[in-house]
């Protein structure tokens, strides 16, 4: 997000436009934020009280990001939504992973023989983020969606991670408090360190009810040519059909569609 308002100071410069001062760095990057996760448009007001500051401030914050295309005001209300142009930035960053294009073919792959939900994720951050996500055939869609951030104690995803990501992942993410989602979450350190040491050794991770009751997911990882993981693939369900302890077949499925894409990738699968 800081690269997005540096763009929004250099055009503002450019343009003539006023630019934003790096006192109010800050508010503007925030106004951005909840503007781009709120599900509808928001008023000057509502995000002078939201934000604690003046009409006036807000307004002017506002004015520069919708001259730049970063938020849009509505005509009809008078209202600020997040605009176009944070969502072509947000695609181009998508695109910086090279994993997205190769992988978006067996995932749809293996949603198409599974009938799962399928979701790619990557570590950016010491955080697992979704990529890429393929709804499945239930009527019943997972609520995840590209841009989301999974847990590494409490997810799937993160769990491959954590076993096949960098080697001090798993210290530092055990340095910090692991959250119960649910009362099946891993939230001690030896419970931990013994999925983890699991999923390194069988090559897959399972996280029955550990984000949300009644939810599983089976992740595995992907690397590229040189080795290194790149991320993880997984699909998602009900843990009445994705059990904890889910079916050689499931298994086969997943760790075959994440063994291609690494392949694609360049890495020599053993």
């Amino acid at each position: 997000m800081t690269k997005v308002l540096q763009l929004i100071q250099r055009k503002a410069v450019q343009s003539g436009a006023p630019a934003i001062g790096t006192e109010t760095v800050d508010l503007s990057l925030r106004l951005l934020e909840f503007l781009a996760r709120s599900s509808e448009p928001i008023g000057v007001s509502d995000l002078a009280r939201e934000f604690g500051s003046s009409k006036a401030t807000v307004y002017r914050h506002l004015q520069t990001l919708a001259h730049h295309g970063f938020v849009h005001q509505e005509a009809a209300t008078m209202r600020y939504a997040a605009g176009i142009k944070l969502f072509v930035l947000g695609e181009r960053l998508r695109e910086r992973f090279d994993v997205l294009p190769v992988a978006r073919s067996e995932m749809v792959r293996l949603r198409d023989d599974k009938g799962y939900a399928v979701a790619l994720s990557a570590l950016v951050d010491e955080q697992v983020v979704i990529l890429d996500l393929i709804q499945g055939h239930s009527i019943v869609n997972l609520g995840t969606q590209p841009g989301t951030v999974l847990d590494l104690h409490a997810s799937a995803h993160g769990k491959v991670a954590l076993a096949f990501g960098p080697e001090d992942l798993l210290r530092r993410c055990l340095s910090r408090p692991l959250k119960a989602w649910t009362p099946q979450t891993i939230c001690t350190r030896a419970a931990l360190e013994r999925a983890v040491a699991q999923v390194k050794s069988r090559g897959w991770a399972t996280a029955p009810n550990q984000v949300l009751q009644g939810i599983n997911g089976l992740a595995a990882p992907v690397f590229n040519h040189t080795g290194s993981y790149v991320g993880a693939i997984a699909i998602a369900g009900t843990v009445q059909t994705i059990p904890g302890s889910p079916s050689a077949e499931l298994v086969k499925a997943v760790t075959r569609a994440a063994a291609q894409i690494s392949r694609n990738l360049g890495y020599s699968v053993k």
